[in-house]
């Protein structure tokens, strides 16, 4: 591929999973770690020209004062999760990229992230435009200043409460004229970043189960302004493991009567989850999965509860009672213990290479290719991993083919 610069920026830059995607970045451009977690290093991904982590200049909005080097450190510190002489040899990397954070918006935000704010210059709008405005100056002066050829926005900031969807969030024509409202609820925060990378052409992709571009009339933006977005709420620990099981009852035709997961964690993520308005947009994103692929409805329930002393450790138990031939009731149960940010982080960087090309590819709106990566998968109703990751590879297998010259 010809030289070329892009541009990732990341909502929630100073999160855990910010920090652990400049940090792995950092290594994977001076060669100190290897490609281990990244699916797009998987062999039949050789055939797509992806953008390597030499060619990426990482910027983002926060609304905390801090910096990448000391989420790092403060993250290795707290959790064990790096290598200090790691984090010491990619310093120079980090504290370059902090120039390009700038402070972000609570509009919309709700109380529990409001109140995580630190910063005395976070801008002070008082309509969703005025607020779109100033992303879109900070987005654009970064794509301007680092001469960039491209740049994806992805969302990886904290879980916002769900929002209704209005009827001026349906078309587009009626959302940007009530954008100038001084309803601070007009818009929940994910969507004020939406509309701004989306409407100045820049791919999107949300992480968190936030609404982010999920309303009716962002789609429509994206085909308009040719770009692309996928989402939402990344697919990393218990919820993998839920569209990998689920369907082995599915084929086997044992029947599901009862799935109880019980979720605990201890990072900023978890603090912000433990208000129940929060938790329950998590909740409902984690808990609706088993009946899409079963076909029916058993009995679930899905638990999130914050322990501080976990910090990065996310921990799930899980409880499964099926019912087998000459209905026998079995039981399944498991554990799954992960670092959060590092499960995460290499996903959030496969989703930027893949949502740059596929917009290079002339790509425009929703791309449902990627639903293996989500909890709530954007313009599918497959929620079976396996089936999910062969939609994968068929996008692959077909742009490799279109791309290879004929014989």
């Amino acid at each position: 591929m010809p030289d070329r610069r892009v541009g990732l920026w990341l909502i929630g830059a100073l999160g855990g999973i910010g920090s652990t995607v400049a940090l792995g970045l950092a290594a994977l451009r001076r060669g100190l770690t290897d490609s281990t977690a990244l699916v797009t290093a998987l062999p039949q991904f050789d055939g797509l020209e992806l953008d390597a982590p030499a060619d990426f200049v990482l910027g983002g909005h926060d609304i905390r004062r801090a910096a990448l080097i000391t989420g790092v450190r403060s993250l290795q510190r707290r959790s064990g999760v790096f290598d200090p002489g790691l984090v010491q040899a990619c310093a120079q990397d980090l504290e370059t990229w902090d120039a390009n954070l700038r402070p972000g918006t609570i509009l919309g935000s709700g109380e529990t992230i409001a109140g995580l704010a630190d910063r005395t210059d976070l801008p002070t709008a008082e309509t969703p435009r005025a607020a779109i405005e100033q992303i879109q100056r900070d987005l654009g002066d970064f794509r301007s200043r680092h001469r960039l050829n491209q740049v994806v926005v992805i969302n990886v900031a904290s879980t916002e409460p769900p929002s209704a969807t209005r009827p001026e969030h349906t078309v587009l024509d009626q959302l940007e004229k009530a954008l100038g409202r001084r309803e601070s609820a007009m818009l929940p925060v994910s969507s004020l970043y939406a509309y701004a990378a989306i409407d100045l052409g820049m791919a999107y992709v949300n992480f968190t189960p936030s609404t982010g571009a999920d309303l009716p009339a962002l789609p429509e933006l994206a085909v308009r302004r040719s770009t692309v977005i996928a989402g939402k709420d990344g697919k990393t620990g218990e919820t993998l493991l839920k569209t990998v099981l689920a369907p082995m009852f599915a084929r086997r035709n044992l029947r599901v009567l009862s799935w109880v997961g019980h979720n605990i964690l201890g990072n900023r993520d978890g603090l912000v989850l433990s208000d129940p308005r929060n938790k329950s947009a998590k909740v409902r994103s984690k808990d609706q999965v088993v009946a899409h692929i079963v076909g029916y409805e058993p009995q679930t329930h899905t638990s999130i509860e914050y322990i501080e002393s976990l910090d990065d450790w996310k921990t799930a138990w899980d409880h499964v009672h099926f019912q087998g031939f000459l209905g026998i009731r079995m039981t399944l149960q498991f554990t799954w213990q992960g670092c959060d940010s590092a499960l995460a982080a290499p996903l959030v960087m496969d989703l930027a290479r893949l949502a740059l090309h596929a917009q290079r590819r002339g790509d425009v709106g929703v791309q449902p290719q990627f639903a293996c990566f989500f909890k709530s998968p954007m313009g599918t109703d497959e929620y079976d991993f396996l089936r999910q990751h062969e939609m994968l590879e068929e996008y692959v297998r077909r742009d490799a083919a279109v791309s290879r010259p004929s014989s």
